[in-house]
C-alpha cells in the first residue's frame, strides 16, 4: 500500500488544474486527503462545520507549500439538507470546473436525529452525501474525466440489509454501530448506483474501506469501548492512503463502481452487491429529497 509521505520541509507546488471537493476535511484521513491531494497541485475545498478547525487545515497547506498551493473553505453540515445546498450553491457560482468529489465526512456511536429528519449517522453519511453530489454531478460531467470518491468501512457487512422504516426515526442501538453498519452499507450501494448510472459520462465512482482508523469519527462511543477499539487501530496518515489512491491513481481510471480495500478492489458484502436494492435506496433518497423540497 504507498501511504502518504509526511512532509518534513516546505514545498513548492504547481498546481495540476484539478479541482476537488473534500467533505469532513478538518481533521483525521478528511484532512490527510485535503493536505495530500493541496499538495498534489489540486485546488482543494474544505467542506466542514467548523471553520475554526478547517482553518488551522488551511494554515497547514499553506505552510507546507511555501504558501504555493490553493485550498478554501466551505461551509457544509451534512445533517442539514439546506446547509449542503447552501454548501454547494456556493461552489458553482465560482464557476469553477470539478474533477474530484471525496464523500469523506462521517460520524459513529452518536445518537439521535438530524435537522432534517433522518437517523443521525445515515442522514449524515448517506442522504447529506446523496444530495451533495445530486447538486454537484452536472459540474462533474462538465469537468471529465473525473471521480467520486465515497468513503465506506468494511462495518457494512454487518448490516444485511436496510430498515427502511428506521432511518426517519432516532437511533435505536445503545452504541449507534449498528445504524454505522447501515449507513456504510448505504454508502457503497449508491457508489455502485451511481456508477451505473454514470455509464459512459466520463465520471467514474469508488467506495473503499480505509481501515480502521483512530479517528475523531469515534468520539461518541461509550467510555471504555472508544479506548478498547483504538488500540487496534491505524493512523489517518495510514487511513487516507487508499482514498488518495482512488482519487488519482492511474490504474483506478478505467474502473467504476467498485470497493476497495488496502489500495485493492475487494468483493464487498452479499447485501453491498444487490442491485434492485441498490435502485431501490437510490429511489427511496429521491423522494425523501423531494418530500423535503414540498
Amino acid at each position: 500500500m504507498t501511504k502518504p509521505q509526511s512532509r518534513l520541509s516546505p514545498i513548492s507546488v504547481s498546481p495540476n488544474g484539478k479541482v476537488a471537493i473534500v467533505t469532513g476535511a478538518s481533521s483525521g484521513i478528511g484532512r490527510v486527503t485535503a493536505v495530500e491531494l493541496a499538495l498534489k497541485g489540486f485546488h482543494v475545498f474544505l467542506a466542514c462545520r467548523s471553520q475554526n478547525k478547517t482553518q488551522v487545515v488551511l494554515q497547514e497547506i499553506s505552510l507546507l507549500s511555501n504558501n504555493t498551493a490553493k485550498a478554501d473553505f466551505l461551509p457544509l453540515d451534512l445533517g442539514d439538507l439546506t446547509s449542503v445546498r447552501h454548501c454547494a450553491h456556493s461552489f458553482l457560482e465560482r464557476n469553477l470546473p470539478l474533477h474530484l468529489l471525496v464523500n469523506n465526512a462521517g460520524l459513529a456511536g452518536q445518537r439521535g436525529m438530524t435537522a432534517s429528519g433522518f437517523e443521525l449517522t445515515f442522514g449524515t453519511c448517506h442522504v447529506g452525501h446523496f444530495l451533495l453530489t445530486d447538486l454537484l454531478i452536472d459540474r462533474l460531467k462538465h469537468s471529465t474525466p473525473a471521480r467520486i470518491v465515497v468513503v465506506a468501512s468494511k462495518a457494512h457487512r454487518h448490516a444485511n440489509r436496510l430498515d427502511y422504516n428506521s432511518l426517519r426515526e432516532p437511533t435505536r442501538s445503545a452504541s449507534g454501530l449498528q445504524e454505522y453498519a447501515a449507513a456504510k452499507l448505504a454508502n457503497i450501494l449508491f457508489a455502485s448506483e451511481l456508477a451505473r448510472r454514470l455509464h459512459g459520462t466520463g465520471v467514474t465512482t469508488y467506495s473503499l474501506h480505509p481501515g480502521v482508523v483512530a479517528t475523531d469519527v469515534w468520539r461518541s462511543l461509550p467510555w471504555g469501548l472508544d479506548w478498547l477499539i483504538k488500540k487496534f487501530m491505524i493512523s489517518a496518515q495510514e487511513g487516507a492512503a487508499t482514498i488518495l489512491h482512488c482519487a488519482t491513481s492511474p490504474q483506478c481510471a478505467t474502473s467504476s463502481g467498485e470497493y476497495y480495500d488496502n489500495c485493492s478492489v475487494r468483493q464487498p458484502s452479499t447485501a453491498a452487491c444487490d442491485v434492485d436494492e441498490a435502485n431501490k435506496l437510490w429511489k427511496a433518497s429521491e423522494a425523501w429529497l423531494r418530500e423535503a423540497d414540498s
